[in-house]
């Protein structure tokens, strides 16, 4: 019988393989310590950015994880969201709510402190969602880095977001069109793990969804506890946490929820009605194994994936000096 301490080191030893395995799946454009020496601090600088801010607001993580979402499915991973004017992404449905611009904000005036004109906006995103999985609970990844900043920024290009009254069916063909397969759909959907909704996302489900009421996919023990948080004629903008009972923490509950009937938003709900993706929910509740290693080392993989959609790099694009505005 092997030794307490052989398990140990034994375990130890996958849990460093499953790790590394996040590093391997990267774009030939970006790659792995791109400013090791133009700017070697800028991870650190990020980092040390979120930590601060998630201190007093802890709404960041999911809010920046989300922006970097949204970004890499509008003109690819390009920081466009983060341009401010009239007709601009940021000011489409789907984006309006988005939080933690000024978290970048202050993560690229310091960069630019340090050096001046090297680091992209949007690599200091892709870096920004992974140190806020990171702090909620999540494993680590390396970040492919050498993006380069996009100069366009059109509200109608966000037409084709993923939404929340999707099909399975639809939701994976926007994230094919993207390059992300089946997985990588439920794999970043569970990003939602962490974070909340506004009750007019969901409230429709709640009290004339058909013709007999509520949505049945609802646990009936769960429906009146969504109906007491979001009354038919209610604040549609008060929020309720995605992950119930755990939306402060990137773990696997999210998808024990889905299981149980306990999906907030339609869409994931439907990720446990469709076999092609309940198999894949299934798979990480049943070997999820210490912290939901399994889906925490597959989000890695997944985001590495997100986050070199349409990549500009060399001479494409710029590198902006204020996130917010075109050179």
């Amino acid at each position: 019988m092997a030794s307490p301490r052989s398990r140990i080191n034994a375990s130890f030893s996958i849990f460093l393989f499953l790790v590394m395995a996040v590093t391997y799946v990267y774009s030939q454009d970006t790659r792995v310590g791109f400013y090791s020496k133009t700017c070697p601090q800028a991870e650190s600088i990020v980092k040390s950015t979120i930590k601060a801010h998630f201190q007093s607001d802890p709404s960041i993580a999911p809010g920046l994880l989300r922006m970097h979402f949204h970004d890499c499915f509008v003109q690819g991973c390009d920081a466009s969201i983060l341009i401010d004017g009239p007709n601009t992404e940021k000011t489409a449905p789907p984006n309006t709510l988005l939080r933690g611009y000024e978290v970048i904000d202050d993560a690229k005036s310091q960069i630019e402190a340090a050096c001046p004109g090297a680091v992209s906006c949007a690599d200091i995103l892709a870096l920004a969602a992974r140190d806020s999985v990171v702090i909620t609970g999540g494993l680590s990844w390396s970040v492919p880095t050498g993006r380069r900043d996009g100069r366009v920024s059109q509200a109608s290009d966000a037409g084709n977001l993923p939404s929340f009254t999707d099909s399975v069916e639809v939701q994976k063909q926007k994230f094919l069109d993207k390059g992300l397969n089946t997985q990588d759909l439920v794999t970043l959907v569970g990003g939602h793990t962490i974070g909340t909704s506004a009750c007019q996302f969901f409230r429709y489900r709640l009290y004339n969804f058909t013709a007999n009421g509520a949505d049945s996919s609802i646990n009936s023990a769960f429906l009146p506890q969504l109906q007491a948080l979001c009354p038919e004629n209610g604040d549609g903008a008060r929020r309720v946490g995605l992950d119930t009972g755990s939306s402060d923490r990137f773990d696997t509950s999210f998808f024990s929820n889905l299981r149980d009937g306990r999906g907030v938003i339609e869409s994931d709900q439907k990720l446990w009605t469709d076999a092609s993706t309940k198999t894949i929910v299934q798979r990480f509740l049943r070997i999820g194994g210490l912290l939901g290693l399994t889906f925490s080392v597959e989000f890695g993989k997944s985001m590495v994936k997100m986050s070199n959609i349409g990549v500009k790099t060399g001479t494409e694009g710029e590198i902006r000096r204020v996130c917010s505005a075109v050179n």
